[in-house]
């Protein structure tokens, strides 16, 4: 279980952040702002520096992965974005951005809490490629590689992504290079071995 944090929550609908307010305590966590537009989310963020934010996607005035960009190049934190409906599209979107973790209403507490899980844990991981990259735009190229050659570890090797992501680091250490170049290294191999499989197969 992820330890008790500070949480601020963003939606336009009254009965959603009532929800927040009355879940996110029983899970062991504190609501610490709520927000009703996207920039209203920011300015809490960037005022009450929670661990954590938890955002609709439609939000009045600056949505919820536009409010996302703007915390991260301030003060980057975290966020679990929440929608109404399933949108491939806006998936996608989020995940070239700074989105950690996706709900689709409505919420249950059971899918809550390893969202947030998930979102600190990968955030962590971001902030360990944030200080090797040079700024926020290659990190989050370099997120996108590191994410690939975790999902082949996990494949190949059955790990998790905690795991996984711990293996890509002790390798950086052993070999002194950068966690993406490990990766650049993994997804080399992984496209040869593909090569080959197709080769012998043909």
């Amino acid at each position: 279980m992820t330890s008790q944090l500070r949480i601020v929550v963003a939606d336009d609908e009254p009965d959603m952040l009532d929800y927040y307010q009355h879940v996110l305590p029983a899970l062991g966590h504190e609501v610490v702002g709520t927000a009703v537009t996207g920039r209203d989310l920011v300015d809490k963020c960037l005022a009450l520096r929670p661990d954590l934010a938890v955002t609709d996607i439609r939000m009045p005035d600056m949505d919820g992965i536009e409010a996302a960009d703007a915390i991260y190049r301030q003060a980057p934190l975290p966020v679990v974005l929440v929608s109404a409906y399933h949108d491939t599209a806006l998936i996608e979107r989020a995940e070239n951005d700074h989105i950690l973790a996706y709900l689709v209403k409505p919420i249950k507490q059971a899918d809550l809490e390893p969202a947030i899980g998930l979102a600190v844990r990968r955030f962590e991981q971001f902030e360990a490629l944030r200080k090797e990259a040079a700024d926020l735009r290659q990190a989050l190229l370099d997120r996108k590689v590191i994410e690939r050659a975790k999902g082949v570890l996990m494949d190949k090797a059955r790990l998790n992504e905690h795991d996984a992501f711990c293996r890509l680091q002790k390798l950086a250490r052993t070999q002194n290079r950068k966690l993406v170049e490990i990766a650049h290294m993994i997804l080399t191999a992984e496209q040869a071995f593909a090569m080959r499989d197709d080769e012998n197969g043909s």
